[in-house]
């Protein structure tokens, strides 16, 4: 007997007015704060789930729900 695979579903909460407003913003660099650390860097693109920063060589993604504070640099 095979079993079925199990259909799985994730959910994530989107916050269209912060979103929107990243999306404004991308290209400019910013201060991100987050509930573990700080990133300094450029805006580089705005999904619905997380964001994308060039800081020097680097790239960092960073949950949208983990971000606390955006700052204008």
């Amino acid at each position: 007997m095979q079993q079925q695979p199990t259909n799985i579903q994730y959910t994530t909460i989107i916050d269209p007015f912060v979103v929107n407003t990243l999306k404004s913003v991308v290209g400019k660099t910013l201060i991100v704060e987050t509930t573990k650390d700080t990133v300094r860097g450029v805006l580089a693109d705005v999904q619905p789930d997380h964001i994308v920063m060039n800081v020097g060589d680097t790239t960092f993604f960073v949950r949208i729900q983990q971000i606390v504070t955006i700052m204008p640099d």
